[in-house]
């Protein structure tokens, strides 16, 4: 009951309540944003939901336009505090989760919900063992266990583990628990990023924003 009729219902009003802080907070950062290097304010970012679903994922651009999309070897995104594709705004953005903001509207479409693994990049399905399938069995999230345990900082094969363990153990109080841990994490700027250098492999010349 809670994961197909209750989780929604909260997804909704929760939503509706951020709404007008969303809004507020959009004015100055789409200035910033606009201002650094005249770009797009917003990264529509194909990703997979519910069901394998195809849908845009939208975030605060925090990368330079046309930034090549960099892996880790286990096929996870690269991040490091010195990663030159970042914005100079970006990189508060990503600091403080603000570029993720934009996915309430995601929610209000019915794409995401607040809580549940992210959603996966469309090129990444490849590299997942038949069992992470069960991933798509619920709606991705804004936030979710892994985010509120080791954000940026875990590797594929955690993130794994992690998203399975959600998926399995879905509730109400697991989602309240997920909501604290997040907020903490952010507020202590906590596993940011995974990398601390610049070393960079590229697989790819599309832009990422995961």
């Amino acid at each position: 009951m809670y994961q197909y009729f209750i989780k929604r219902v909260l997804d909704i009003l929760l939503s509706v309540i951020i709404l007008p802080l969303f809004l507020i907070i959009m004015v100055p950062v789409s200035v910033l944003i606009k201002l650094e290097d005249r770009g797009p304010i917003f990264y529509n970012a194909p990703r997979l939901g519910k069901n394998m679903k195809e849908f845009k994922m939208y975030k605060f651009r925090s990368m330079k336009v046309d930034a090549p999309d960099i892996r880790n070897e286990d096929g996870s995104t690269f991040n490091s505090n010195n990663d030159p594709r970042v914005t100079k705004i970006g990189k508060i953005l990503r600091k403080t989760s603000i570029d993720e903001l934009p996915q309430i509207l995601n929610v209000l479409k019915g794409d995401m919900s607040f809580i549940g693994p992210r959603p996966s990049p469309l090129g990444n399905k490849d590299h997942y063992p038949k069992e992470y399938f069960k991933k798509f069995n619920v709606l991705p999230g804004i936030t979710g266990y892994n985010q509120a345990t080791l954000r940026n900082k875990s590797t594929m094969e955690q993130r794994i583990q992690n998203d399975l363990f959600y998926v399995e153990n879905v509730s109400f109080i697991f989602d309240i628990k997920i909501i604290f841990k997040t907020a903490i994490s952010v507020i202590t700027s906590k596993n940011i990023n995974r990398n601390n250098s610049t070393c960079m492999s590229e697989s790819s010349k599309r832009e990422s924003h995961i």
